[in-house]
């Protein structure tokens, strides 16, 4: 079985990386061939050395703005790594929709929030602002539009009545690692029938 090779791209802990790095066992679809990052000081940068995936940074800030740059020395480092899925996993940096039509089918991501509730930023701030009995996470394909694009999988916990967004936010990440490499190892296997956690 050929095996589809998985860039994960991250700016800080690397949680969900160590996540989908450790759920690519013998039996899998896919391998981890890559951990990149925009930020040559994110701690997940350390976390898959140790997992030994090969890492890579393309920091931002030298292109001063200048998307295309950055996104065309994004592309040619997964290029190299001859890179077939792209998961962003906490990934800070927005992607114009030149570079996501490139990989359009092919680049998921994690969003800590029931799309299409609460796109974008605060969301868990947001979902106990408005009165929401439940909150969870989803993973999507990539596409144009920010947080957007067919929903493979959510996962749902309940928000309690003493909940901040510190506490609700730990209990969603805790899904976020269940939900994510469930839906990697379909999507590589090329299943995207939506993955639904309780």
């Amino acid at each position: 079985m050929s095996h589809k090779r998985v860039a994960i791209l991250i700016s800080g802990g690397g949680s969900n990386m160590v996540t989908l790095v450790k759920s690519m066992t013998a039996q899998h679809a896919a391998r981890p061939v890559l951990v990149l990052s925009n930020n040559a000081n994110a701690k997940g940068l350390e976390r898959a050395r140790a997992l030994g995936v090969a890492t890579e940074i393309v920091d931002h800030r030298p292109f001063k703005g200048d998307r295309t740059a950055f996104e065309a020395a994004l592309q040619s480092t997964l290029e190299g790594a001859q890179a077939d899925i792209i998961c962003l996993a906490g990934f800070m940096r927005i992607l114009t929709p030149d570079f996501t039509n490139t990989w359009r089918g092919r680049m998921l991501n994690i969003h800590p929030s029931l799309l299409p509730k609460y796109r974008g930023l605060h969301t868990h701030a947001r979902a106990i602002a408005a009165g929401e009995g439940e909150h969870g996470c989803t993973v999507h394909e990539v596409t144009g539009e920010l947080d957007d694009g067919p929903v493979l999988g959510q996962a749902r916990v309940p928000i309690m009545p003493d909940d901040t967004p510190e506490t609700l936010a730990g209990r969603v990440l805790e899904m976020e690692h269940q939900l994510y490499p469930a839906v990697l190892e379909r999507f590589a296997a090329g299943d995207k029938t939506p993955v639904h956690l309780p």
